[in-house]
This record gives structure tokens, sequence and C-alpha cells, in this order.
């Protein structure tokens, strides 16, 4: 079977998100006992959020980046199976979809370990130059086709 190879980054940032989140549970589930909370004693409609400032702020990171994967990354998702349906899915952008995803796990070690903001900021806007890339990519295929460019 035929695949475009821009779905190797696509399933690479969810199998990274999924290395994440099982992050997150394995340093967070034993601070909260560390703390007393439980399931059954957490706060009724309580969020991750909730625990910011009761738990360990390095323990947290790890929510905090899980939350971020679950944010702009979803435009990427969106923008690589557009161009996967396109039959663009290769070349470029699939050079730009790795930076992309390389981009993003690189930001989540720094934002679970150090959290130094600039390296995290320097990151994401470079992932976001990527995105960028990627839409402009797909905006520019719809305009030729509908006669516009």
């Amino acid at each position: 079977m035929h695949y475009s190879p821009i779905l190797a980054p696509v399933v690479a940032l969810v199998a990274w998100t999924l290395i994440v989140m099982f992050w997150m549970l394995l340093t967070r589930i034993p601070a909260m006992r560390k703390a007393g909370i439980t399931l059954g004693t957490a706060r009724r409609g309580g969020r991750g959020a909730n625990l910011d400032g009761v738990l360990p702020d390095d323990v947290q990171w790890k929510s905090h980046n899980y939350n971020h994967l679950m944010e702009q990354p979803t435009i990427f998702y969106a923008i690589a199976l557009t161009l996967a349906l396109m039959d663009m899915g290769y070349g470029i952008n699939v050079w730009l979809a790795w930076g992309y995803v390389g981009l993003r796990v690189l930001h989540s070690i720094i934002q679970a370990t150090v959290n130094v903001v600039l390296y995290r900021f320097t990151c994401f806007a470079l992932s976001s130059f990527c995105l960028l890339g990627l839409t402009v990519h797909a905006g520019a295929r719809i305009l030729h086709d509908c006669g516009l460019l």
C-alpha cells in the first residue's frame, strides 16, 4: 500500500505525545501521593492546573508540555493531512514536517527538564516557521488550482 511520506512525521508526533503523557503520569502520580492527594480526595471538577503550586514545579512542567502538545500541533496534523490528500506530502514538505516534529520534541525535552523560556521560545518560533511553510505551500496550491495565482 502506498502512503504519503508526510504521514511518518504525523505518526512520530503522536507517538511522542503519548511518551510525554506517560512521562507526566510517572512523575505526577508519585508526587500526588507524596502530597497526600488521591483521585478520591481530589477536588470535584478539578483539573491538572489545580496542582500548580501544590506539586513541585518540575513535576508540573511535564503536564504543561503535554497540554502544549494538544494545542498548536493540532494545526500541524490538519495541514499535514491536507498536504497528504493533495498529493503534496513529499519533498520540502516532508522536511518541514520533520523539522516541526524535531523542534517540538526538543521543546518538550527543554520544558520538561530545565524549562528555560528562551530555549523553549526559540524552538517554538522555529517550529512555527515550519508550520507556516507547510501552510503557505498548501494555500498556494489551492489558490493556483482555483486560478487565483
